[in-house]
């Protein structure tokens, strides 16, 4: 039986799909809803108050009236990404899905609020490239490793320490701290009030929210 030929795919996809242009454009979405629509990208160690923030943003823009989604990193891996494991691989292809996926919520209108250890400064740098250069905003969740191991809310840093979770972000495998994020939340010292105004603060500085 004959295997079909890669590269013959791909030459097939690539000169046979072309690209739908909506009907009703973000633009419009934009003017009907009165925001922006962008990726509010949280990333940081487990246990640095991701997920937390993410939410606690997500509601507020909610309370305002902004149509907004959340992509956490656990809750894709029940769906999305299930067949994707911890390895260096597998983590890129992790966040070029959650990438595409935010983009297409960019063009819906909505304000796409993603909540990924996202490690490795590269992958964060192409989903950042998937939009324009205003609709991209990288939250640093900055919390020390002793800090985040000491929350542990997953007690997964007492299993990597035992050796029970191979490639874990900044135990056995790296974390890549962004150099010059949007925004560096100081999870550490500040309160969850405190993040969030800071973000909601940044939003509307940019234009993201109307004031």
């Amino acid at each position: 039986m004959n295997q079909p030929n890669p590269s013959k795919t791909e030459e097939f996809i690539s000169s046979n799909i072309v690209w739908h242009t909506a009907s009703v454009t973000r633009h419009a979405i934009a003017q009907q809803r009165n925001h922006r629509s962008s990726i509010l990208w949280f990333t940081g160690l487990s246990g640095s108050g991701k997920s937390t923030l993410a939410n606690a943003t997500n509601y507020e823009l909610f309370r305002r009236g902004i149509a907004t989604y959340v992509l956490d990193g656990d809750n894709v891996r029940h769906g999305l990404c299930q067949d994707l494991g911890f390895s260096d691989s597998d983590r890129v292809e992790n966040i070029r899905r959650i990438g595409e996926v935010a983009k297409l919520f960019v063009d819906a209108g909505v304000v796409v609020i993603t909540a990924f250890v996202s490690p490795f400064q590269i992958d964060r740098q192409k989903a950042r490239e998937l939009v324009a250069e205003n609709d991209f905003v990288e939250i640093y969740c900055a919390a020390d490793l002793k800090v985040c191991e000491s929350r542990d809310p997953k007690g997964l840093y007492a299993k990597a320490r035992a050796g029970k979770i191979p490639d874990f972000t900044g135990i056995s495998s790296p974390y890549e701290a962004p150099e010059n994020p949007e925004l560096c939340v100081d999870t550490d010292s500040q309160n969850l009030t405190e993040c969030v105004a800071q973000i909601i603060n940044y939003l509307e500085n940019n234009g993201i929210l109307n004031e």
